[in-house]
């Protein structure tokens, strides 16, 4: 009786327990730029971490195996020996040599495609690509250095995910950031929370104080800012959702577009959307919650 009394009292009066829970309020556009934010930084952080998964799942048995010598009959005949234990070598899975045609298509576009800029002349070492069956450890590329030494002292032997290191380091860095955003983002959410519930409760102290003589409690009046705080949350939350999925959209077609193989491996699998699809029931929650304390916590000094 009194919530709904205090409810349809603050309809009637100007300016309301809370601003009313429609589009023409501040806090909902508010919401949905935040919401819309964390969206964005959410997918950002999930799939930075999926690229980061599936290029060191492709990397971690990878080794390559350089022939590095510019006497061009040395190099294919040591390239040709190093196969040849390679094949037989325990734990390999393949070895195979890359074709010098395939090395020059990646160098083309360097040294130049005109009649006079050939790159055959070059002495380019010859590159193996070795697959293992597990992860390529500093144990087994010691292995194969080993193995290596007799037939081809020319081999330098490297894993493929060492090149990548700093890749990874910069995508870890980056998802902290995502996160730092994120947590940020709540924090702001709060911030516009406490604000309005605070305005709210300055704009209507002499009402409340009328509910409080007429027996409401407390808790009676913080359900009215949180039944609010929820509705303009909700409605925030939504079209936040919408704003931040139709930019992630629109990002992933650009990015997509230029092919590469780490940028096709950030795609998002289904629980990540069902992740972002939690954002703003988490948004909604947190706002209610915000609300519920910062009114518990005046009424408290008021009285």
């Amino acid at each position: 009786m009194i919530e709904n009394g205090l409810a349809r009292g603050s309809q009637r009066s100007e300016p309301g327990l809370l601003p009313d829970p429609r589009l023409g309020s501040p806090m909902p556009w508010v919401i949905a730029i935040v919401i819309a934010l964390t969206v964005i930084a959410a997918a950002s952080g999930l799939g930075l971490r999926n690229a980061a998964a599936r290029a060191s799942a492709d990397l971690n048995g990878g080794v390559t195996v350089q022939i590095v010598t510019a006497a061009p009959t040395v190099r294919n005949q040591q390239a040709d020996a190093a196969i040849a234990v390679l094949s037989h070598f325990a734990g390999v899975t393949e070895a195979r040599r890359v074709e010098q045609d395939q090395l020059d298509g990646l160098l083309e576009p360097w040294l130049g495609t005109r009649p006079g800029d050939t790159v055959d002349d070059l002495p380019i070492p010859a590159l193996i690509d070795v697959r293992l069956d597990g992860q390529a450890t500093p144990e087994r590329l010691t292995a194969l250095r080993t193995a290596l030494a007799q037939v081809a002292p020319a081999a330098r032997v490297d894993g493929e995910a060492a090149w990548l290191t700093p890749v990874f380091h910069a995508i870890a860095t980056l998802q902290w950031l995502a996160g730092g955003l994120i947590a940020l983002l709540a924090m702001a959410t709060v911030a516009a929370v406490v604000l309005a519930a605070r305005n709210a409760l300055i704009n209507q102290s002499e009402t409340i104080e009328i509910v409080h003589m007429l027996g409401g409690t407390d808790a009676q009046i913080a359900r009215v800012f949180q039944r609010t705080a929820a509705m303009e949350a909700a409605a925030g939350g939504i079209l936040g959702l919408v704003a931040g999925v139709t930019a992630i959209v629109v990002l992933s077609r650009q990015f997509s577009a230029l092919g590469s193989g780490m940028v096709s491996g950030a795609m998002l699998a289904w629980t990540d959307w069902a992740v972002i699809a939690l954002i703003p029931l988490c948004g909604v929650t947190l706002a209610v919650l915000t609300a519920r304390f910062t009114v518990l916590s005046a009424l408290r000094r008021m009285l």
